[in-house]
């Protein structure tokens, strides 16, 4: 049975699972960010076990399969990370962290709207714009929170 979940897991059935997967945790933030099952769902550790379990296993595959030194071709320069992206493994575990750390961004956007009284169409602009760009919906809600909150708060 393990044999075939992990058969089941190929690098393309991984990537289609995350992409899908955060959809509907992205969906519980812009349409419901207050919502108990949000909070149980998406500000829980649930979106992250998830995909730090297919990080994991990637992570483990490289371990095995390929040379784990080659994830050092990053600092060597732009073609270095270019090599090293053509590597299927290093791309999607690099693409599980972009998921992964957009979906942390944007449940505690959605949390700290709340705290500054932030309207919801600047919640939902910011939220669609960090699922898509990361930076850019993060930075565009940091100066809408600016303006509401009233101050410039370097430390929260």
């Amino acid at each position: 049975m393990i044999s075939k979940l992990l058969n089941f897991l190929s690098y393309e059935n991984i990537y289609l699972l995350a992409n899908w997967g955060v959809i509907p945790f992205w969906l519980l933030l812009i349409t419901a960010p207050r919502n108990i099952i949000t909070n149980i769902f998406v500000h829980s550790v649930v979106p992250s076990i998830f995909l730090s379990a297919a990080y994991v296993l990637i992570a483990y595959n490289i371990f095995l399969n390929d040379n784990i030194l080659d994830a050092f071709e990053l600092y060597r320069g732009l073609e270095g990370l270019y090599t090293m992206f053509s590597n299927e493994s290093f791309l999607l575990i690099f693409w599980l962290h972009f998921l992964a750390i957009s979906l942390f961004i944007g449940a505690w956007i959605a949390r700290d709207s709340e705290k500054y009284a932030i309207p919801k169409f600047f919640l939902i602009i910011s939220l669609i714009l960090t699922y898509f760009t990361g930076p850019i919906g993060f930075v565009l809600y940091w100066l809408v929170r600016i303006f509401f909150a009233k101050k410039i708060d370097l430390n929260d």
